[in-house]
This record gives structure tokens, sequence and C-alpha cells, in this order.
């Protein structure tokens, strides 16, 4: 009886069909790179300071330069990395009086101006930007700074409600279908997020947002990985997310061009209209629809990809059908993830692995964001890193396994944090090589904890082992904003030491998970106790498909 992997390998595992689809499916994953770390230009905060009235008339009366206005005018920067009073305090002096000189108008008032008090801005802000941001716009700043983390979090929201509800749709009602549905939703959401009004509604469309766009990523992910052969879905799922990688390359030359947030939020969000065409030019999963037992489809469409792949149409297509296993009749609980030692400790340190890649990976992306000196150019150079930490898992997973270079890029990631803390904010460069050497470590983490995570587990819990274990990068992701910009307000370096423990920890951790290079997967709750003890060659070795919760575009 002839199973769909059997068919691939006669009409072509990875044939000019499949590359198509590729490549047009690609679009999807770089088209999320906006919406997932987006908020380092939506939501940019510039240097400001205190609305005062009547100080641009006596600078322009005194024909004062800015450097002269800023020294007259504004309160010092107080401790070092400190926010109050330079940004969020002001003098209280009424600037309007007849009094005031063009030299040190404020000796006139106190000899000493510590002297003189100081009270919020009662004016709103001045922005030394040319562009704009969330931040400008809705004064986002001081006081109401915690509102830009709720932003963000707002999004890694929807993607941990949105991943509970879209592998159902995808299951229930095709690949094809949840795609498109989520796909117009997003490009809807995200045109709406550029026109709104206030920033309640702004947080609104953000977290509906996120409700579907991974949705919209994920589907894209499941489906290329069921149009190729079994020994091309490794390679074909780590490029797809190094598509990812190309996003944020792109977005950092269109926020570059496009600075001010509402225009750069259109540019990113009407383009994805056009994977609607994906209607025409992709078809659905055979594999979804030899579950659902429409073999009619089927055969058209495996008919479909032995022509574009130059291959003869089968004539034994009738007997096709899904590969099943005892252990598949079997229902999985979220109990059994706790069972026996073993799971319990597999499942532990593998939810500890993915919040602490979601929690390093935006952390990382954030502070320099929030440090750097050139905002695009930084983004640009620590996205950069991501293609070669891709080749690096392409050409290490086949020869070391799985576990060694999870553990090296852990390390690497913490100690590069830990590095970080000790460079001088003069040494500018080196702090971006350093944080470049830790975006990489962290990136090989985010794609290698999916594979690992997905042989750990038997075949019938694989499903929802992947889905509660990665339920956990989601939740980093709601917390990482408010655990940076917080922390960096009492000093600039506390976050990386929190990304430096979270890394060097997460490395020992992993020394606890077995490794899986020549070890069948395992199939019962009793294999899967015994991984590591007992190695079984690899015999017809398969990667089963799994409908995860991942975090996207690692």
């Amino acid at each position: 009886m002839l199973t769909m992997d059997d068919v691939l390998g006669q009409v072509g595992e990875f044939g000019w069909f499949q590359k198509q689809a590729f490549l047009t499916l690609c679009l999807l994953s770089a088209a999320f790179a906006p919406i997932y770390v987006g908020i380092v230009f939506l939501a940019f905060t510039p240097d400001h300071r205190c609305l005062s009235p009547g100080v641009a008339e006596l600078s322009r009366r005194c024909g004062w330069s800015l450097a002269e206005e800023l020294n007259y005018t504004v309160p010092g920067p107080g401790a070092a990395g400190e926010a109050f009073p330079r940004h969020c305090r002001s003098y209280e002096v009424d600037w309007n009086q007849s009094g005031l000189s063009c030299v040190d108008p404020l000796a006139s008032l106190a000899t000493n101006r510590s002297h003189l008090p100081l009270g919020p801005c009662r004016h709103g802000w001045v922005y030394d930007t040319p562009g704009s941001s969330i931040v400008t716009e809705f004064n986002l700043v001081c006081d109401n700074s915690w509102k830009v983390d709720l932003f963000q979090s707002c999004v890694n929201l929807g993607f941990f409600l949105g991943s509970l509800g879209v592998g159902y749709i995808a299951d229930r009602f095709g690949r094809k279908f949840c795609l498109l549905a989520t796909t117009l939703v997003g490009a809807v959401l995200g045109v709406l997020t550029a026109v709104a009004p206030d920033y309640p509604s702004l947080l609104l469309f953000r977290l509906l947002h996120g409700l579907v766009s991974k949705g919209s990523w994920t589907s894209g992910y499941v489906l290329i990985t069921e149009f190729v052969g079994v020994g091309y879905r490794r390679m074909v799922a780590i490029l797809y997310q190094t598509a990812f990688t190309v996003g944020l390359v792109l977005l950092s030359g269109l926020a570059y061009v496009i600075p001010h947030w509402r225009r750069l939020q259109l540019a990113t969000s009407l383009p994805t209209f056009l994977l609607l065409l994906y209607y025409w030019c992709v078809p659905e999963s055979p594999r979804w629809l030899l579950s659902q037992k429409r073999n009619t489809q089927v055969i058209k469409i495996i008919d479909h990809i032995a022509q574009k792949n130059g291959k003869s149409p089968l004539p034994d297509l009738k007997t096709l059908s899904l590969a099943e296993d005892v252990t598949e009749k079997l229902s999985p609980s979220f109990a059994d993830l706790f069972s026996t030692p073993h799971l319990r400790k597999h499942t532990l340190i593998l939810m500890y692995l993915w919040f602490t890649s979601s929690v390093l990976y935006q952390g990382l992306i954030m502070h320099v964001g929030a440090t750097g000196g050139n905002l695009h150019l930084d983004f640009l150079y620590s996205a950069l890193v991501e293609f070669p930490a891709a080749f690096i898992i392409l050409t290490t997973i086949d020869r070391f396994g799985l576990i060694r270079p999870l553990v090296v890029s852990n390390l690497v990631a913490g100690a590069a944090c830990a590095v970080m803390i000790f460079i001088s904010h003069d040494l500018h460069w080196l702090n971006i090589t350093v944080a470049c050497f830790g975006r990489m470590g962290i990136t090989i983490v985010f794609q290698l904890v999916c594979l690992v995570n997905a042989e750990l587990y038997p075949t019938f819990i694989r499903n929802l082992g992947v889905m509660v274990c990665s339920s956990l990068c989601d939740l980093g992701g709601i917390i990482t904003p408010f655990l940076v910009f917080r922390l960096m307000e009492v000093w600039q370096g506390l976050p990386l030491i929190l990304f430096a423990v979270l890394g060097l920890v997460a490395g020992g951790m992993t020394l606890l998970l077995p490794e899986t290079k020549g070890v069948t997967l395992p199939e019962t709750i009793e294999d899967a106790e015994n991984l590591g003890r007992i190695a079984k060659p690899k015999e017809n070795t398969i990667y089963l498909q799994i409908q995860t919760s991942e975090c996207a575009g690692s």
C-alpha cells in the first residue's frame, strides 16, 4: 500500500514544483518579520525634553543655537543612565517674564540651578527626530513609557492565544484555507493599526494582529514541509525560517527610507494582500486531503506535481493511504508529558529552553535598538548574522547531532551578554560586534530547540509536547519588553545580567537532554523513557510533521 512518502519519492521529493512552492511561501515568512520585531522602528524613543512655553520665543530673541538653548533651559542629565531629570522634568520658571537675560537667564533667579524647583512636563514634550513613532505621537515617555512595553506584549499575547486555535483550524479546514484566512485578516488588521486613532485602539488591533499573523506563518511552514519528501524536511524548515531573516534585512532598509511609523506600517501591510494570490499558486496539502479521505483531489495534485517535476503520472494511486501506527490511536493528555521521570525532566527543560530563547532573542534586539548609535545600521548588522547561523545548523547537525550545537549556542549567547556588561558604552562598535555573536547563538538555539523538542516525545504526544513546551516562547515574549525597558531605567547593563544568567543556565541544562543522533524516534512512552540508555540505529528515519506553537522567524 503506497504512502505519501513513497509517492513523493517517485514524483520528486524536491523538484521544480517544491522549489517553486518553497520560494513562494518564503514571502510569507519574510512578511512576518515586521510584525514580530517591528517595535524597534514603530516605537523608537528619540531624545526628548519638556516643552516649556516661552522658551522658543526667548531662544529666537536671543539668537541661541540648539546647544545653547538646551544648556540654558533644560535640567542636567542627572545620574548616569537615569532619565530623571533631563527628559521628564522642567524648571518651574515663567520663561515669558521680561527680566530674563540672554546669557544664563536662570542666574538672576538662583545662584545655583540645583536650587530651582523642578516639575513634570505639563505641556508635553519636544522630540529630536525628523520622523515619528507611536512614542512621539502618543507621548509614551516618562510615566507613560510602560505603554511601549504593553504594545509589544499585546502582539505576543496574540501569538499565544492564536496558537491555541490555529492548529485546530488548519487540521479541520485545511492548511490552505487557514493560510488564506489568516493572511487576509492579518493584512486588514495591519492597515487598521496604521490608521488607529488612539492608543487603546492601537493595542486592540495589535492584539488581534498577533492572533492571526503567527497562524499564517505556521500554515506556510506546515504546507512546505508537507510538500517535500522526508530527506528535505529539515532543510526546508530551516531555510523557511531563514526567509524571516531576509524580512529583517528588508525591514531595516524600509524603515530608513520611511521614518514615519504610520507610513511604515502601511508599507509593510499593504503588500501582504498580494499573498492572497496563493489561492491560485499553491495547492492544498495532499497529506491533509488524504487524511480527510478526499482521494480524488489528492490524485489531481499528485499528477500536477509529477507534471511540474517532469515525471510521468503514477498509475496506481488508488492504493494511496496514510501510514498509520497503532500508537496514533492512543489519546494524548497533558498528564502524559509528566508521566515518567525522564519525560518530566525533558518537559521542564524544554519549557525553559523555549522561554529563554524568546527572552534572549527579542531582548537582544530591543536592547541594541534602545542603546545603539545608528538604529538602522545596528539592526541590519545583527540581522545579517542570522544567515551564517542557518549555514552552521545545516552543516553541523548531521555530523554532531542536535544537543552539542544547542549547548554551545546557548553558552555563546549567554557569554556574549556577560561580556557586553563590561564593555564601555563609548566602544559602540565592540558592543555591536559582541551582540552579533550573541544574536547568532540564540538564533541557532531557536531553530534547534524545535527539532530537539519533536524528537524527544513519543509519536502519540509529539504534537502536544511541542505545542505545550513552545507556548513558553510566547509567554517569554509577553514579559520581555517589561524586562528590557524597565530594567534599563535602573541600569542599562541590568537586562544583560539577566540574559547572561538565562543563557548560561540553559547551556548547562541542555546537557541533561539525551542525544537523538543515530536513534530511532520514540514511538511509546517506554521508548521515550529509555532515550539515551539504549541507542538503536535509525532505519528509514522519518521526521514527522508536527503542529507547533513555535515562535516564528527565529
